[in-house]
């Protein structure tokens, strides 16, 4: 007899949204990503830019696009496990391209997993300004626990 995989899950915008409030630390909780799009291994969250995460040069900071880019792949891996499963992250790669500015309001984050094995996870990462230009663009892997 041969053994079927459990059926995913879908992911919705709900369960992805209280899955930032619940499974994240602290900090990242404070960036404020709201989950706007989901389907199978992908995610699109909006990142609130806020001063908080404005550097002296009156852009958002790395640091700050990196982590957004970071928990939105794991959301996207999400959505084709149907469900979180404990991973850490391998790589993550990160081209900044062109500033997002501190009066921005927002930038757009999407994930996508590009290849799920049964211990590794590869990614892709677009990050956005509000007017649709690229500002970064970064890789991961995933190593599932």
């Amino acid at each position: 007899m041969d053994k079927k995989p459990p059926p995913v899950t879908p992911m919705g915008i709900e369960p992805l949204q209280s899955a930032l409030g619940e499974l994240f630390a602290p900090w990242v909780r404070e960036l404020a990503l709201q989950v706007t799009t989901t389907g199978p291994g992908s995610v699109t969250l909006r990142l609130p830019v806020t001063p908080h995460h404005v550097h002296g040069g009156g852009v958002l900071c790395g640091q700050t696009l990196m982590s957004a880019a970071d928990t939105a792949m794991v959301l996207a891996v999400m959505t084709k496990l149907g469900a979180f499963k404990p991973m850490t992250t391998v790589q993550l790669q990160t081209s900044f391209l062109r500033a997002v500015p501190g009066d921005a309001g927002h930038a757009v984050v999407q994930a996508r997993v590009l290849k799920m094995g049964r211990s590794l996870v590869f990614g892709a990462i677009d990050i956005h300004t509000p007017d649709g230009q690229l500002a970064a663009q970064a890789t991961t892997t995933y190593a599932l626990l």
